[in-house]
């Protein structure tokens, strides 16, 4: 088998395993109470902060490891990856938390989750975090060699960027729980903003680092604040669909942007580059503020009909069915 296929296919197997690791965020939500759900969320995220530790040291001891180059780092990362099947062994999900719903109540179709308006603004920011994070960072590398800076100062800005989407994990969650998810998807707004901004201080190694820090964070704010404000959209009788189609967008829109990254860098430059994505956090803003208005006014987005209302009792989990109407 020519190198390049086996490492096509040693890579494609790679994302199929994050593509099912980014549902553990919804498991620890699911398990979570409702007051430390956004909390538990965050946590989960926080462990990319090892990731971006160790990773790296990965690569650099398994590179020359093997004959083969870099085969030594997927063979750590499967040893990496067979300590998380051990200790997801340990992982038991309360039986209620699946099925406490599922024949208690019809589950909406799939467009009557998707078309409330709170669960399109999470998915909208998350979305608009994640697409803008990917198309910033794939272009920097490149960026900075145009630029004349190292490679390893390149790989220096790159781990600086990941410690500060997932750093901030570990405070992400009371702070939605304090302020709401909706001010916090509005921070991350505003610091993704202040990226921009910091790409036009110049073309130094402080401005890359800066702008790329400031990036991270804003994602982290948007990604995670999206990913708290879509569990509140669906019952669990619905979040397979929910969160599939939720996951399904967010990493399609990163895919669009991955690949786009090089083609916008090579036409506009760095900084005009990022200067058009004012337009896209713009209306990322202006849906948050518009479903924060409608929150006030009392209308949390659901459409009308039947809603499973769940609640904790000491003795055991009661359901009751109610009716809500919006106007």
């Amino acid at each position: 088998m020519p190198r390049r296929v086996a490492t096509s296919i040693r890579t494609f197997l790679v994302g199929a395993y994050q593509a099912f690791a980014q549902f553990y965020r919804f498991a620890a939500s699911e398990v979570a109470t409702e007051s430390f759900r956004p909390r538990a969320i965050a946590l989960v995220m926080a462990g990319g902060v090892i990731a971006a530790l160790l990773g790296p040291a990965l690569a650099r001891l398994g590179g020359t490891m093997l004959p083969v180059m870099f085969a030594g780092s997927f063979v750590l990362l499967s040893a990496v990856s067979a300590v998380a099947i051990g200790v997801l062994g340990f992982l038991h999900m309360p039986p209620d938390i699946a099925t406490r719903e599922v024949g208690a109540t019809a589950a909406r179709t799939w467009r009557q989750i998707v078309r409330q308006p709170a669960y399109l603004v999470a998915l909208f920011g998350a979305a608009t975090g994640y697409g803008i994070m990917i198309l910033a960072m794939t272009a920097t590398p490149l960026a900075m060699i145009h630029h004349h800076h190292a490679i390893s100062d390149a790989a220096t800005v790159i781990q600086f960027h990941v410690l500060s989407m997932f750093l901030p994990s570990f405070v992400t969650g009371t702070l939605i729980a304090r302020f709401g998810a909706i001010r916090v998807m509005l921070a991350g707004v505003c610091l993704l903003s202040t990226h921009v901004f910091a790409t036009w201080t110049g073309t130094g190694f402080a401005s890359f680092a800066g702008a790329l820090v400031l990036l991270g964070v804003g994602w982290n704010f948007l990604f995670i604040g999206g990913t708290s404000l879509l569990t509140e959209t669906y019952s669990a009788a619905e979040k397979s669909r929910a969160q599939a189609t939720n996951d399904m967008t967010i990493f399609a829109v990163g895919l669009s942007c991955s690949f786009g990254a090089g083609g916008l860098l090579r036409e506009l430059g760095w900084q005009t580059m990022n200067l058009l994505l004012l337009p896209w956090l713009g209306a990322a803003a202006l849906a948050l503020l518009w479903l924060a208005a409608q929150r006030r006014k009392g209308w949390h987005g659901r459409p009308s009909g039947d809603w499973l209302r769940i609640e904790q009792a000491d003795e055991g989990v009661a359901l009751r069915q109610d009716t809500l109407k919006t106007p």
